[in-house]
């Protein structure tokens, strides 16, 4: 029950917008994710507009979670729902199009992906991950037409808005093409998620703050937050490995998104507040792998600082 919270979306001791509030208010129960292989691949990789993927990518295309691309996908589902069901034996679910670039490629093939999803009904929305440059407009027209069956959600990898950071990580696009794509994407019922990732090489909290302010100006409805992972067999690493530059301690990472969350509008539901960096894969840094304590960390931030998402938003609560 929530109590001494002066956040508008909460129902607990949350003071920022939880996806597990937003999905049990929309669909009126417990709703997970299955992560999937589509079998895409990336235009960073294949030469389209670079090779070796951004650096800190890892060759599954950060689908460490998804299912097997060499199975079908009805077959990745049926196992993801069955571990999902162990847990939330009454929930839904929604397909989760995680590994690569999940629009790169001809219409057809997305089309092939999503269809077997529209009709089921256990199927509460449908999730995708993607790039800003891989969006034409037949593409974002047809997904809007998929709205009238399910939700659909695009999940934008958009790591930081300062295009001398995107250049370093070899990012592929500047952050004028996610400006672009967002506007066209709002004109739609299609709901927007953006990735962002802190502690990236040669930004400091300054830079992470802008990130937030800048990326609370679009029509979006939902962000996700993660902290630098690096990933054994990424560029990144090897970089590191070479040449040791700083990674954020736990209490930086916590008093950033704190700080983040103060500069986002309440409404706009935070999906994630840390990644998971997938078992012995994992270089650095290890605190990472400590999930709940970082997550207890930010909410004791909060309460201690009796602040809450939006805070310090122009208008907002």
């Amino acid at each position: 029950m929530k109590t001494n919270n002066p956040f508008l979306y909460s129902d607990d001791n949350k003071r920022y917008h939880t996806w597990n509030y937003y999905l049990r208010h929309q669909f009126g129960k417990k709703v997970a994710k299955v992560p999937l292989d589509g079998g895409f691949t990336c235009p960073n990789r294949d030469g389209t507009c670079g090779t070796g993927g951004c650096t800190f990518c890892t060759r599954s295309g950060s689908g460490e979670f998804a299912g097997d691309r060499a199975e079908p996908l009805l077959s990745q589902y049926a196992k993801g729902q069955a571990m999902m069901r162990h847990k939330w034996p009454d929930a839904d679910f929604i397909p989760y199009f995680q590994a690569y670039t999940n629009t790169y490629g001809p219409l057809s093939k997305i089309q092939d992906c999503l269809t077997p999803f529209l009709d089921r009904p256990e199927v509460a929305a449908i999730a995708i991950a993607t790039r800003a440059d891989c969006l034409e407009q037949e593409k974002i027209d047809w997904l809007a037409q998929c709205c009238a069956k399910k939700e659909i959600w695009l999940e934008l990898g958009v790591q930081s808005v300062h295009d001398r950071t995107a250049r370093q990580i070899h990012r592929g696009h500047d952050y004028a093409q996610v400006v672009e794509t967002v506007t066209r994407l709002a004109r739609t019922p299609l709901k927007i998620c953006v990735h962002l990732i802190n502690g990236l090489p040669g930004e400091d909290a300054a830079m992470m703050l802008e990130t937030a302010c800048q990326i609370n100006q679009l029509p979006i409805h939902a962000v996700k937050l993660h902290m630098l992972h690096l990933m054994q067999d990424t560029q990144l690493a090897d970089t590191y490995m070479q040449q040791p530059f700083p990674l954020l301690t736990r209490d930086e990472y916590v008093a950033i998104v704190v700080d983040q969350l103060e500069r986002l509008r309440p409404e706009i539901i935070i999906q994630r507040l840390t990644g998971d960096g997938a078992g012995e894969a994992l270089i650095a840094p290890e605190w990472t792998k400590k999930k709940t304590i970082v997550l207890n960390e930010i909410d004791k931030r909060m309460a201690n600082l009796n602040t809450w998402q939006g805070k310090l938003v122009s208008n907002g609560r």
